[in-house]
């Protein structure tokens, strides 16, 4: 008989709460057998946008939180006081093993927080880094960390070098995964302290296949797999990544109109040109995953429509069936990485 994966759902994190996050939970269980969506919040407000879709219904099910953090709380704090919160109500879902994974566009602040305290760490991982996928010329990368560890060591990034490669191996397939950290220069000599003290770890370590330093401009030409760095340059990467697709996107589609000329040349390369722009569409990679923590924890964008959590909800699929958190236990605890 076919596992259900059991993902429990922020009904009321995000931008667009809870519609988009009923009609995303809605699409994902649709034509699946191996999925059920648990949806935490607020129960009429959930069951009032429930009533607008079809859905069979023993695949989807609320879950009552009737408070809700806000984005401009304080994480710590927040996390300590609602404790009848959709973000604490589905995390403790986690830890108590009746939901697989927690997914939520809410308080990245409080997600985060809340998935060290209440899910917890791997023993053995120093600091989980959250992890999106971003696209590049030939496929995909993975972006680590990119929010969650401001003020890392070298020995962090190493572990987010190895559970990084555990990911883009077992989750997106990629076959030996190439490593590589983000420095200003290809040279080995070139970076600031971190860099330097992070550089001869990756270097030295076995278990990954590391590549050397990688220049941001050569990361959309998908130069590495796994792109390692602490949470200030890769969240600076991250939301450059998106406001330049988001530009272009727009130059492209107000250069075709300028002209009949180009009216008529837009209709002509528009299946391609959808295409293409398509990979650029952040919601078509699902959530970061919070690695390293005793159960999966995805923080979605807050401005996540249906089809980004349709996305990552289904991701989360994949990495239940990988047993990705029991292969990141079994590696990190029995390859200890030197510290410097």
């Amino acid at each position: 008989m076919q596992e259900v994966v059991k993902v429990a759902v922020d009904a009321m994190g995000g931008d667009h709460a809870p519609g988009e996050m009923v009609k995303g939970a809605v699409d994902a269980v649709a034509g699946r057998q191996d999925l059920k969506v648990y949806l935490v919040g607020r129960q009429e407000d959930v069951r009032r946008e429930l009533e607008k879709c079809s859905y069979h219904g023993a695949q989807i099910e609320i879950v009552h939180a009737e408070e809700v953090i806000e984005t401009a709380e304080p994480p710590v704090m927040a996390i300590r006081k609602k404790k009848q919160s959709s973000i604490v109500v589905g995390l403790n879902m986690v830890k108590e093993k009746r939901a697989d994974a927690f997914v939520s566009a809410g308080s990245s602040g409080a997600v985060l927080v809340g998935g060290q305290v209440i899910v917890g760490r791997i023993a053995g991982v120093e600091r989980p880094p959250l992890a999106p996928l971003i696209p590049t010329e030939h496929g995909v990368a993975l972006l680590i960390d990119c929010g969650a560890n401001v003020d890392a060591r070298p020995s962090h990034l190493a572990q987010f070098a190895k559970m990084g490669s555990i990911y883009m191996e077992d989750v997106v397939g990629v076959k030996n995964p190439r490593v590589a950290i983000v420095n200003i220069g290809a040279e080995e000599e070139k970076g600031n302290a971190l860099v330097k003290g992070t550089y001869p770890l990756l270097a030295n370590c076995p278990d990954i296949n590391f590549t050397g330093s990688i220049e941001a401009r050569d990361i959309p030409h998908g130069a590495a797999d796994v792109i390692v760095c602490e949470a200030f340059v890769g969240n600076v990467i991250l939301k450059l990544y998106e406001g330049v697709g988001a530009a272009m996107i727009h130059m492209v589609k107000e250069g075709m109109m300028e002209s009949l000329r180009g009216k008529v040349g837009g209709f002509l390369v528009k299946p391609s040109l959808k295409k293409t722009l398509g990979k650029f569409d952040a919601s078509e990679y699902g959530g970061a995953p919070l690695l390293g923590l005793n159960g999966l924890v995805v923080k979605t964008h807050g401005s996540s429509k249906a089809r980004e959590v349709t996305n990552s909800i289904i991701q989360c699929v994949t990495f239940k069936e990988q047993e990705i958190s029991e292969k990141i236990r079994k590696n990190i605890g029995t390859s200890p990485i030197e510290r410097e």
